[in-house]
């Protein structure tokens, strides 16, 4: 079978055969030559049309990756991640403000790594693109082992990098504790979906900014009621840290879990066509 090399900043490099370029461009309507001629060549518009049609299908059909090499991605995402959780927190140096470093861990470590895995760095957004259905029932498991454990390590980096660990206190109000962070945590399943998935949204720039400033304006509207983890694999790190009392964590694992299904389900309703 003939295939083609097409070529888009987010996606890559990818061969895709000719069949489905055919498929898609004759669903679109888009002929891939246009016979209306201008000083002897290809109608711009229409050629830019095809080009923002195609990006737009690549985008949507990301070149799949080896399955290890999406967990490692994922590892060293969720390890910068907690990190800086641990590196910004555990010191309490005056004049760090946590929630901006840790936005915009995330948000680089998106760019750097989503065009691997999607970026989740996240179990409970992975469950919400699960839900949603842009990712294989095979990776869900092993994108949580892969950042739980990364969580872990990058406790442990923490603690040696800053020489000391934090000293957990009971979090008094559990109903408020799980209902901030069912809700951050929706809103940054929701927009992850939304902003990297969707197809209204496919091709953007902006997608990591977008959620690093969703956690980081998380973090600084209720860090103070439930430490602001909106992540299970974060919530383990800083348990990890002694930051969160261990009889506490289940808390945060649950409430950031149903916050991601409630997001997946979220994205289906209002975008059945969107599959």
């Amino acid at each position: 079978m003939r295939t083609r090399v097409e070529k888009d900043e987010r996606v890559g490099e990818r061969m895709l055969p000719e069949n489905e370029i055919e498929a898609y461009t004759h669903a679109q309507h888009v002929p891939r030559h246009c016979p209306t001629k201008l000083n002897g060549g290809a109608d711009p518009r229409s050629r830019s049309t095809s080009v923002r049609r195609r990006r737009h299908f690549l985008a949507s059909h990301p070149t799949p990756q080896p399955s290890m090499n999406k967990y490692i991605a994922e590892f060293i995402g969720t390890f910068f991640l907690v990190l800086t959780v641990g590196c910004t927190v555990l010191p309490g140096a005056a004049g760090v403000i946590p929630p901006l470093a840790i936005g915009a861990s995330l948000m680089v470590m998106i760019f750097a790594g989503g065009h691997l895995s999607g970026a989740h760095f996240n179990p409970a957004v992975t469950l919400a693109v699960f839900i949603r259905g842009k990712c294989d029932a095979k990776d869900v498991i092993p994108y949580w082992i892969a950042q739980v454990a990364a969580g872990i390590v990058a406790a442990f980096v923490a603690m040696f990098l800053t020489g000391k660990s934090g000293t957990a206190a009971m979090l008094p109000n559990v109903p408020a504790i799980f209902l901030a962070e069912f809700l951050f945590t929706f809103a940054l399943a929701y927009v992850v979906v939304n902003v990297a998935t969707a197809k209204g949204t496919a091709g953007n720039s902006f997608y990591g900014l977008a959620i690093g400033f969703t956690v980081m304006t998380g973090a600084f509207a209720v860090g103070g009621i439930s430490g602001g983890a909106f992540n299970p694999a974060v919530a383990v790190g800083v348990t990890v840290m002694k930051l969160l009392n261990v009889s506490q964590v289940w808390i945060h694992i649950l409430a950031d879990l149903a916050g991601g299904l409630v997001a997946g389900l979220t994205f289906k309703m209002l975008n059945p066509e969107d599959i």
